[in-house]
């Protein structure tokens, strides 16, 4: 086991965490940055969803369910990537209980974005191309479970890692361990069944996501009647694949981190600014984006949204028009 486990942790950068980060000002500078950052887009999120509960019209709607389920995932993602990588920041040891929490929430989290990308696609896809059946097929039940699903197949992954860990080595839930998802990884079977479910998922949800956006765009041009709703499904399709690539950004965070420690041999310092802009970039900064990609170029939840921004008294508050 011991053989094994030395050898999963050469494999992890991460893991092994063999740069000392010093708790000084600029330390302190960088996770406060982090925090601020993080804070502000999830308030934001946090202004759409209420904007989305504000109108119970937007309960009903399958696709303003899928937006609310893909905000509300993305600012817990933020909240808990945060707070792990601040932990880290500071080599700050935790429970080995909260950690495993930690590390279920955000890998779930972190899976549940692309998926839900899929099924938004497919949402518009039966919009576009099957509209008289669009109210039968995509409906609050059905998209009920489709998000039930996403969560299941998102966890599997990490609960796989974490009932083997439970019944291999689990040891005292109340010992404190450094956090990173590869204190997890234990065996070596365990790293290449985290990189198939990746592949396997990217795959499936870039082929879903192309074949809406074809669809919709032959829709889109044969239709003689409601062709600016079908191009605009056509440009949401498509923006659905652009986030599906920021997503995928996320998943080579690793691997760029790599690059980058092989770049900066013998310049820690530098290695230690890079990997902090690689975290900012790579594994924050897509994640920001949905309420500026989705939210505010919708036409029935900008308005709501400049209303509980710049919150006045003195405003009335905009009607909703849904299509």
């Amino acid at each position: 086991m011991d053989t094994t486990n030395d050898t999963i942790e050469e494999m992890s950068f991460t893991h092994n965490q063999i740069f000392k980060v010093n708790f000084d000002g600029v330390t302190l500078i960088k996770i406060t940055v982090v925090f601020l950052m993080t804070a502000f887009f999830i308030y934001i999120n946090c202004i759409m969803l209420f904007a989305l509960w504000s109108k119970p019209i937007f309960h009903e709607k399958p696709r303003y369910i899928l937006f609310a389920h893909m905000l509300l995932n993305d600012s817990i993602l933020l909240c808990v990537t945060s707070v792990m990588y601040a932990l880290s920041l500071a080599l700050l040891n935790i429970a080995r209980a909260i950690c495993s929490l930690l590390v279920l929430i955000s890998s779930c989290t972190f899976q549940n974005a692309p998926l839900t990308l899929a099924m938004m696609s497919i949402e518009r896809f039966v919009a576009i191309c099957f509209p008289l059946r669009h109210s039968s097929i995509i409906t609050k039940k059905s998209t009920s479970i489709g998000l039930a699903v996403i969560w299941c197949l998102s966890s599997l992954d990490i609960v796989i890692d974490l009932i083997y860990v439970l019944m291999s080595d689990f040891g005292s839930p109340a010992k404190t361990i450094f956090c990173t998802r590869e204190k997890i990884i234990i065996a070596e079977w365990q790293v290449m069944k985290a990189e198939v479910f990746n592949v396997l998922y990217f795959v499936t949800v870039t082929i879903i996501i192309i074949l809406t956006y074809i669809s919709i765009m032959v829709t889109a041009r044969s239709v003689s009647t409601n062709k600016e709703s079908a191009k605009k499904a056509q440009r949401t399709v498509l923006l659905h694949l652009i986030q599906l690539g920021l997503c995928l950004a996320s998943f080579l965070y690793g691997i760029i981190e790599r690059i980058l420690a092989l770049m900066t041999v013998g310049s820690t310092s530098l290695f230690i600014d890079l990997r902090y802009l690689n975290f900012l970039i790579v594994l924050i900064l897509p994640r920001c984006l949905s309420p500026l990609i989705y939210g505010l170029r919708d036409d029935a939840v900008r308005p709501l949204f400049r209303y509980y921004f710049c919150y006045s008294s003195k405003k009335i508050k905009p009607a909703v028009n849904v299509h």
